[in-house]
């Protein structure tokens, strides 16, 4: 979806003027439509429509807030499993430390592709340029060359070979984690249903212009409640992009991961 800040100014700069226009209709209007009836009558309909765009604004929040801390709590289990990996990689021997290498530099480069702002780990590792993405196939592709060189491993004892085994069903449940991940990463709410959403809410705010006394409390209290709106839609889209927005997912527990690959 579109950048968060500048949503964020579409949005209020749209409930603004759809509130000036309710003004300015006000003052349009003959003495005929400006009768108790018909505003009794217009303050019942708009409330319909106040109650459904609500539901509909709160479900979408809980929406995507649902899915941010799915992935949050995705990434993490993701970490985790990477870090078991590599504690039976060391117990296997020299033989896995090209595995440990390679999977090393799936973190560092996962790590300072997603999160950009932060400090990028040391290393060498890849780099990718253009447009922050939680996975790209060149890292994929570390992973598989990881899991590839594990089933190559030519355990030389039943010690070995049950560590064999097990490193086969650790890398797999890195891979499903890694899918996992990329299907919650996905954006959840639809341009359609937004700009709909958007409709009502001028709709909303262009009668709250119409009905509303002229002064200054009634012009402060619809600059607040758009304010107040359009941080909501802020909310919305941020939390449905878990990776690159200001309320991005942590990266911590690649983090922690990643110093325990480095340690000794």
């Amino acid at each position: 979806m579109a950048h968060g800040g500048l949503l964020v100014l579409i949005i209020f700069v749209l409930l603004l003027c759809a509130s000036g226009l309710g003004m300015y209709l006000h003052d349009q209007l003959g003495e005929r439509h400006r009768t108790s009836e018909t505003k009794d009558h217009v303050r019942l309909v708009v409330s319909i429509l106040v109650t459904f765009t609500a539901l509909v604004l709160s479900l979408m929040l809980s929406e995507v807030k649902g899915t941010f801390d799915t992935f949050d709590a995705r990434l993490r289990s993701f970490a985790g499993d990477i870090s078991n990996l590599d504690i039976h990689l060391r117990e296997y021997g020299p033989e896995a430390d090209p595995i440990r290498a390679t999977i090393r530099k799936y973190v560092a480069a996962a790590i300072a592709d997603s999160w950009r702002d932060e400090p990028a780990p040391s290393g060498d590792f890849p780099r990718f340029d253009g447009p922050t993405a939680v996975e790209r196939p060149a890292l994929g592709a570390l992973l598989i060359q990881a899991d590839a060189a594990i089933h190559r491993l030519d355990p030389s004892d039943h010690f070995h070979q049950r560590l064999t085994d097990s490193l086969s069903t650790q890398i797999d449940q890195v891979l499903r984690a890694r899918r996992q991940l990329l299907e919650t990463s996905h954006d959840t709410i639809s341009w359609p249903l937004m700009v709909a959403m958007c409709a009502w809410l001028a709709v909303v705010f262009g009668v709250f212009g119409l009905l509303s006394p002229r002064n200054a409390v009634v012009f402060m209290s619809i600059v607040v409640c758009a304010v107040c709106v359009a941080s909501a839609i802020f909310l919305i889209d941020d939390f449905d992009s878990p990776i690159g927005g200001l309320l991005s997912a942590p990266s911590d527990s690649l983090r922690a991961t990643l110093d325990r690959l480095d340690a000794p």
